[in-house]
């Protein structure tokens, strides 16, 4: 354990310098190119990423086949054992997946530079999100990450909406403010997610919007809590269902879908009024199995290469997570 420690160490420090160079030309040369320019470089570094991706490979048709159905279920935790020998449908899609992330990594860099404009030309909202936004302010929205997530809260902003975010600590201190200010490009508020708590509240009672992903592990002492993804113990953060009820405002899941053209179209899942929102564990749940439809049916859109299913609950977890599951089928 501790050799393995040491060594991940080792290579955290031996990789940091090639990530502030990564992020450094990202922000350099994708900014500088026209949109269409801007998606054949993703597509060309997705390719080379899937070639060199050897274990995100391995996570990416476990995950693939996790949502199909055909992962063994008794065989539930990661990391996991199967060489990678998809289908050539699996294939494609997990290709297309590493696609769809370095696209959504791209526009990111890509709006540092003219962002109100970019923005506009590169997505839209349907019907139905437009109506919600212009009915609801403030609002929590939420969704994972599958299309472009960068664009979403981009898009609110766009539409009169003070839109507050969440970034995780990348690398050292320097290159989080890096990629924070880079996010904030458009206007929205990106805070850490250490101590992100009080400032999220504060910008509810301010009027503020939030925009927040829920599909990553968040441990229960971090303020997650478990629930079922894909009929998986999974534990995720309940920070949309908590701000909504405390701030009397609604939900709503989205998720922006890839466009033939490479522009993203904005779709709203699912709403849950405040009242429906006390019950921090069943909208929690609830906002899960909403973004797994989405999933199922476009896999591809989905981030298959992460450790999705690495955390393990505790026998006690699990039966608090039973217990809930129960009480939640007899209502």
């Amino acid at each position: 354990m501790k050799v393995s420690r040491r060594w991940r160490r080792f290579m955290r420090t031996v990789r940091l310098p090639f990530e502030w160079i990564g992020i450094l030309a990202g922000v350099a040369v994708f900014a500088v190119l026209p949109r269409r320019a801007m998606l054949r470089l993703c597509d060309f570094l997705s390719a080379a990423m899937y070639r060199l991706d050897r274990r995100g490979r391995k996570y990416a048709l476990a995950n693939l086949r996790v949502i199909t159905g055909d992962y063994p279920v008794e065989q539930r935790y990661w990391p996991p054992s199967l060489a990678y020998t998809p289908t050539r449908a699996e294939e494609l899609i997990i290709r297309r997946s590493y696609r769809n992330m370095a696209r959504s990594v791209g526009h990111a860099f890509w709006t540092c530079f003219k962002a109100r404009a970019r923005v506009a030309k590169a997505g839209e909202l349907d019907e139905r999100a437009r109506r919600f936004l212009s009915e609801n302010r403030p609002a929590v929205t939420v969704s994972g990450h599958i299309g472009c997530w960068e664009i979403l809260s981009q898009l609110a902003y766009l539409h009169g909406h003070r839109m507050m975010s969440v970034a995780k600590n990348i690398g050292t201190s320097g290159m989080t403010d890096l990629l924070m200010k880079a996010r904030t490009s458009i206007g929205q508020e990106i805070v850490r997610a250490d101590g992100a708590f009080r400032q999220l509240m504060d910008g509810v009672r301010s009027g503020k919007s939030l925009g927040l992903l829920v599909d990553q592990v968040v441990s229960p002492k971090d303020g997650g809590v478990w629930v079922r993804f894909f009929g998986r113990p999974h534990p995720v953060s309940a920070a949309p269902a908590f701000f909504a009820a405390k701030g009397r405002v609604p939900i709503a899941v989205a998720w922006s879908r890839p466009l033939r053209d490479g522009r993203y179209r904005c779709e709203i899942v699912d709403l849950i009024p405040c009242d429906e929102a006390r019950d921090m564990w069943d909208t929690t749940q609830r906002c899960l199995r909403d973004l797994e439809r989405v999933i199922r049916r476009h896999p591809s859109c989905w981030v298959l290469n992460y450790n999705c299913f690495r955390k393990r609950p505790t026998s006690e977890d699990l039966a608090t997570l039973e217990d809930r599951e129960r009480k939640a089928g007899s209502k």
